[in-house]
C-alpha cells in the first residue's frame, strides 16, 4: 500500500513537472513577445550590442594602441588628424581607443561581477528561505551584518590588502552586490516551498539538495533574470566611481571610471576628455535600465 501510494505521488509529481514544463516554454515564449513590442526596448537592446561589439572588437581596427603616446598630439581636441576622432589626452594617447579599451573593462567587470553576485544570492536564499527556522535566521543575520558595513569601506579594505588587479576589482564588487539578490530569492522561496510540489518531492524522500536546485531555483529564473538586468548598471556605477576614486584598474590599463576621474581634472581646458567617457557612460547606463525594465514588463505575472 505504501509503495503504491509513493508511485501515485510520483506521477503526479512527474505530470505535474511535465505541465510546468509546457507552461515555462509558453511563458517564455510570451515574455519574448512582449519584451519586443517594447520598442524602448528593442532599441536599448541594438545600441548595447553596439556598444559592446565596439569595445570588443574597436580596438583591433584602430591604428593606435591604448598605451602608445604621440608627442606631437599631446592634449589634442578631436580632429580626423591621424584618426585622432576623439582627441588625446595629456601624455598624447589616443582617447577613442582609451575609451573603447575602458568600456570593455567596465563591461566586464559588470558582466563577471553581476553573474558572480547572482550566483551567490540565489544559492544563499534559496538556502535559507527552504531550509527556514535558526538556519534562516542565522543566514539572514549574515546578511544584515553586511549590509551594516560601508561599502567604500570594503572596497578600501580590499584594495589595500590585496591590490588592484582586475580580478580583485570583480571580486570586491561581488562582495557588495549579493545580498540584494539573496533578499529578493528568499522572499520568493518561502513562497514557493510551500506549493503542492515540493510537498510531493518531499513525500518521495527527495532530497533537500535536489529539491532546491531541481524545483526552487527554475521556478526563480523569472525574478533572478529581472533582477540581473537591474544589477548590471549598478555594478558598472560602482565600477567606475571605485575607478574615479582610484580604487579600480591599475594604469595604463584604463576604464570608463579612470577615465572621467582624469577628465574632470582638466573639464574646463579640455572638456572632450570628459564628455566621451561619460556619454559612452551614460548612454550604457540608459540602455541597461531600459532593457530592464522592458524584462520587468514581459516577465510580470499580474500583465498576462
Amino acid at each position: 500500500m505504501l509503495k503504491s501510494k509513493q508511485a501515485a505521488v510520483a506521477a503526479a509529481l512527474e505530470n505535474g513537472m511535465a505541465d510546468a514544463a509546457v507552461e515555462g516554454r509558453s511563458l517564455w515564449r510570451d515574455a519574448r513577445v512582449r519584451f519586443f513590442r517594447n520598442k524602448a526596448a528593442v532599441v536599448s537592446l541594438a545600441i548595447l550590442s553596439l556598444i559592446a561589439l565596439a569595445c570588443i572588437l574597436g580596438p583591433m581596427f584602430l591604428p593606435h594602441h591604448y598605451e602608445d603616446t604621440d608627442w606631437d598630439a599631446i592634449s589634442l581636441a578631436p580632429t580626423l588628424q591621424n584618426w585622432h576622432l576623439f582627441g588625446t589626452d595629456e601624455l598624447g594617447r589616443d582617447l577613442l581607443v582609451r575609451t573603447l579599451i575602458g568600456g570593455r573593462i567596465s563591461l566586464m567587470v559588470g558582466a563577471l561581477a553581476t553573474l558572480a553576485a547572482v550566483i551567490i544570492g540565489v544559492i544563499w536564499g534559496a538556502t535559507a528561505g527552504f531550509l527556514g527556522g535558526k538556519i534562516d535566521n542565522l543566514m539572514m543575520r549574515v546578511v544584515d551584518m553586511m549590509y551594516a558595513v560601508p561599502y567604500l569601506l570594503i572596497a578600501i579594505l580590499m584594495v589595500t590588502l590585496l591590490g588592484r588587479e582586475f580580478y580583485l576589482v570583480v571580486l570586491t564588487i561581488t562582495i557588495l552586490g549579493w545580498m540584494d539578490m539573496a533578499r529578493v530569492v528568499r522572499g520568493q522561496t518561502l513562497a514557493i516551498k510551500s506549493k503542492e510540489y515540493i510537498e510531493a518531492a518531499h513525500a518521495i524522500g527527495v532530497s533537500t539538495p535536489v529539491i532546491i536546485f531541481r524545483h526552487i531555483v527554475p521556478n526563480l529564473l523569472g525574478i533572478v533574470v529581472i533582477y540581473t538586468t537591474v544589477t548590471v548598471p549598478g555594478v558598472i556605477l560602482t565600477e567606475s566611481v571605485l575607478s574615479f576614486l582610484g580604487l579600480g584598474v591599475q594604469e595604463p590599463m584604463t576604464s570608463w571610471g579612470v577615465l572621467i576621474g582624469d577628465g574632470t581634472k582638466v573639464m574646463e581646458t579640455h572638456p572632450w576628455m570628459l564628455l566621451f567617457p561619460a556619454g559612452m557612460l551614460s548612454l550604457t547606463l540608459y540602455c541597461a535600465n531600459y532593457i530592464g525594465d522592458g524584462l520587468r514588463d514581459a516577465l510580470d505575472p499580474k500583465d498576462r
